[in-house]
């Protein structure tokens, strides 16, 4: 029901929420000091451990494959559900896949209506953007997905470095090129182009919705201007509720200021790289 609701693909694996570290036993057939150590380090919190699964672990909820991504979260309400519940719950974020990832739980009730019969609404999510995710069911840890728990903060808990990706790596939500997107064109513009790019698609008659890091905009018609967080918590916080206002007001073309590339960055860079990927960039000719 899940997969039929979002429109996801069934070889798309989705994460294991469990109540506490003590349940990694029931959900892999090896936990690993490395995933001992992250667990006491950071759970609960937003990082996703993929192990080799256990026997009985399905293949609708690990894509088919022989690893299954488990983590515990830090909010309240989830960890209550999931102690009253006593087992795992399966589940992947509150969006149709591909697109806008919702922090609210009015924006579950506007993207699904009828479909999903009940809401649970725990409040504006916490961090903004989605969990780490770290790759442990091979040979050496590597960094899957980037997230507001850093790879230098696990590397660190590890002692070791994290490694990219092979080849043959686990698939794992929301490491599509394309994702998080909105469906009006997404483009990310550095800062210097950016109203240059705005004026010249607002003189094609277009409308432009801009995200950008400045109050500063430019005196154009038709543009709605958001101002994001300067520093990069507040602009995760708010990352994906910026997105949905900016692509419910109906213009041509989201521009968005290319963010810092440092480390402190990488995650909203990950998102928003995918966000355009993920709808056709608009182009000014």
């Amino acid at each position: 029901r899940v997969f039929e609701v979002k429109g996801r693909p069934a070889a798309h694996p989705v994460i294991v929420h469990l109540a506490d570290a003590v349940q990694l036993a029931t959900w892999a057939r090896e936990v690993p000091e490395a995933a001992r150590k992250l667990a006491r380090k950071f759970w609960p919190a937003p990082l996703t451990v993929i192990l080799k699964r256990a026997r009985g672990v399905i293949d609708v909820v690990t894509g088919g494959q022989d690893t299954v991504a488990l983590r515990v979260p830090s909010h309240p309400v989830a960890l209550r559900l999931l102690a009253q519940f006593g087992g795992g719950i399966a589940a992947p974020s509150a969006n149709r896949h591909g697109r806008v990832s919702a922090t609210t739980a009015e924006h579950v009730r506007r993207e699904f209506g009828a479909a999903v019969e009940c809401v649970l609404d725990g409040g504006p999510s916490q961090v903004g953007i989605e969990s780490t995710i770290v790759d442990l069911s091979g040979g050496r840890p590597a960094l899957l997905r980037p997230g507001w728990i850093t790879a230098a903060e696990i590397e660190q808990a590890l002692g070791m470095p994290l490694h990219a990706p092979v080849e043959n790596a686990p698939r794992a939500p929301g490491t599509l090129a394309a994702h998080y997107a909105p469906q009006t064109p997404l483009k990310l513009v550095e800062a210097d182009l950016l109203p240059e790019l705005a004026a010249t698609l607002v003189r094609q008659g277009k409308g432009v919705a801009v995200l950008a890091l400045s109050e500063a905009r430019p005196l154009l018609p038709g543009l709605r201007w958001i101002a994001a967080p300067r520093e990069a918590a507040g602009y995760a916080h708010a990352l994906y509720a910026n997105l949905r206002t900016l692509d419910s007001a109906r213009c041509n073309a989201i521009l968005v200021e290319q963010p810092p590339r440092d480390a402190a960055w990488a995650a909203i860079n990950d998102r928003l790289t995918r966000a355009a990927a993920g709808s056709s960039a608009p182009e000014a000719t």
